[in-house]
């Protein structure tokens, strides 16, 4: 779905949550809600759910809120899930394992479509139903499937030069697990990173601010 005017990236980082959300609620049986009761349900306030949802049309109606299915089908349209893109996974060593086989692209947009790596002892292995292949065929393989994005789960210090490539093979989006600011094209090129520490630290910093349970702390390099 193409909008006249951009949209901000945290209503475009909401999305993804009011469709989980309203997902929940469809699989409950529920068939209509309202911005109040999404609000209560998300932290949210009603006031904000119904401005982000304005951004990309009105789906309420008055008095009676929004019908679950049509509002999920909707979100999901504008998030782009109704036609998946092709994607490859770069590196498929412990995280990238875990990813090719317990994430299911097709239900966030995408399939993958290859994996690669440079350890000769892993290529060759089965994961997720797809061959682990040497990156060495990366090039072959990207001029005839064309992946839209790429999944990466490489070292750091590998991660720039991959990317490189992968932009001029055509790719034009990464889901970054490299720990990595990748220097590209942000007019051109979409980069998602994923620091999975990130919210570790959060739920430290929350958990120290409430106080809490004394029993068991002690000095994190004490621990080390």
């Amino acid at each position: 779905m193409m909008l006249k005017e951009p949209v901000s990236d945290s209503v475009v980082r909401r999305l993804p949550r009011y469709y989980r959300y309203l997902s929940e609620l469809e699989r409950a049986g529920v068939e209509r809600t309202s911005s109040q009761a999404l609000a209560t349900q998300l932290g949210s306030t009603a006031s904000q759910i119904r401005q982000d949802l304005n951004c990309f049309g009105g789906f309420g109606h008055q008095g009676y809120g929004y019908h679950v299915s049509d509002l999920r089908t909707q979100l999901g349209r504008i998030i782009g899930l109704e036609q998946c893109m092709p994607a490859v996974l770069i590196g498929a060593g412990h995280l990238g394992s875990v990813i090719a086989v317990n994430i299911d692209f097709p239900a966030y947009g995408f399939y993958l479509t290859g994996i690669f790596d440079i350890v000769p002892t892993v290529c060759g292995q089965v994961l997720g139903g797809l061959t682990v292949q040497h990156m060495t065929q990366l090039s072959d393989f990207c001029g005839q499937v064309h992946p839209a994005a790429a999944v990466l789960c490489i070292p750091e210090h590998a991660a720039q030069a991959v990317a490189d490539d992968l932009v001029h093979l055509g790719v034009h989006g990464f889901w970054n697990f490299s720990h990595c600011d990748l220097e590209v094209d942000r007019n051109t090129i979409q980069v998602e990173n994923v620091h999975l520490g990130d919210s570790l630290m959060a739920l430290s910093y929350r958990l120290h601010q409430d106080g809490g349970n004394e029993i068991g702390r002690a000095s994190c390099r004490e621990r080390v």
